[in-house]
């Protein structure tokens, strides 16, 4: 009878063991990085989340700390612009990391930790859900439940959210997902720069018809790996073909001529998509609604940065979230930045909304710009 208890204990622990190690926000590993830059202690991560439906899905990240971490745990969640739609394209994986991540050592000498998830598909084998607010977001979430873990981090369970372009929506999604999905968590604040809001109405408002084509054909092929959803219903095969390839081909690297071939594809993809409106062709236009953000579903204080020339998210876009903001009654800071480079709205932006971040964790009032927008 013993051995018959003792054999069935184990078998039941093999069966629990499993679902445990892939509990969402459980960390797998974490890696020290080496080369950190002076005044930094930095890990690559791995942890467990999982997407809408449930299914667990092992992902990538980066947590970057003072050294030594600080008592007090104040800690960024950084959620990064668009670097790609593959694997490959990781900023954790790239050594242009600490280069390309906006106002990173500011933020490690006001003594932040940045907890900066790769999100799914970057930096692990499956779909990435580009645009796709609630995957986006418990990836978030569960990074910085996977960063408590780390005993040199100094990882609590306060944090404040920014983000920039993919990763404005990403923040804005993540702040409507932390108290469903993360309850023990407690988010103080929120920052958005030039974040895509009204998903339709920004992919067919970009003015820069070349990135345009190009963030369309990363979104089209994004969505149809994550939904299962053919090409074939915005293109014919010939542009499937180079969708595909633009897709899987090409991170981000700013300051570098795209190649030959990649200049060829967007020409392709412009002429294809012209008379063309993603956000009013099924199933297209269905994902692009289900994943715009709903101004007054953002809770808590909200900050958001944009650029009047933009030409990738168009400021009346953002605008017009702003002034529903407002009619929700919540508070909305405003800041505009001059110019339009899309690329450094974070960066160009960053001494207001650190300053704004530290006041959110200081509990002071939030300021609106309301009465001006």
């Amino acid at each position: 009878m013993l051995r018959m208890l003792l054999l069935a204990f184990s078998l039941f622990l093999a069966a629990a063991m499993p679902a445990q190690a892939q509990r969402a926000g459980a960390l797998v590993s974490a890696d020290p990085v080496r080369d950190a830059p002076a005044g930094m202690q930095a890990w690559k991560i791995a942890y467990w989340t999982t997407d809408r439906d449930g299914r667990a899905a092992r992902v990538t990240g980066m947590v970057v700390a003072p050294r030594p971490a600080p008592a007090q745990r104040r800690v960024i969640a950084w959620t990064h612009g668009t670097w790609g739609v593959v694997e490959r394209c990781a900023p954790s994986l790239s050594p242009d990391f600490w280069e390309l991540t906006p106002a990173l050592a500011e933020m490690i000498r006001r003594g932040f930790t940045v907890v900066a998830p790769d999100y799914p598909g970057l930096g692990s084998d499956m779909p990435h859900p580009y645009l796709v607010g609630v995957d986006t977001a418990r990836s978030v979430l569960d990074a910085v439940r996977a960063a408590r873990s780390i005993a040199g981090a100094g990882v609590g369970d306060a944090f404040a959210l920014w983000g920039e372009s993919q990763g404005g929506h990403a923040a804005l999604w993540t702040a409507i997902e932390a108290r469903g999905y993360a309850p023990e968590l407690r988010l103080v604040g929120t920052a958005a720069a030039a974040p895509p809001t009204d998903l339709p109405a920004n992919l067919r408002s970009g003015s820069d018809a070349n990135i345009r084509a190009m963030l369309t054909a990363y979104t089209a092929y994004s969505w149809s790996q994550r939904f299962g959803h053919p090409l074939s219903t915005l293109f014919n095969r010939t542009n499937a073909g180079v969708v595909t390839r633009l897709a899987r081909n090409n991170c981000v690297t700013l300051g570098k001529k795209p190649r030959i071939g990649t200049i060829l594809g967007i020409v392709s993809v412009r002429n294809a998509l012209k008379n063309k409106d993603i956000g009013r062709i099924e199933p297209w236009g269905r994902i692009a609604r289900a994943n715009s953000v709903t101004p007054a579903a953002v809770p808590g204080p909200l900050l958001i940065a944009q650029s009047g020339g933009d030409t990738v998210v168009g400021s009346a876009v953002t605008a017009s979230f702003a002034r529903a903001r407002c009619r929700s009654g919540a508070p909305l800071r405003y800041v505009v930045l001059p110019g339009g480079d899309h690329a450094r709205t974070a960066r160009d932006s960053a001494t207001a909304t650190l300053d704004w971040i530290e006041a959110r964790f200081a509990r002071q009032k939030a300021p609106s710009d309301c009465g001006r927008i």
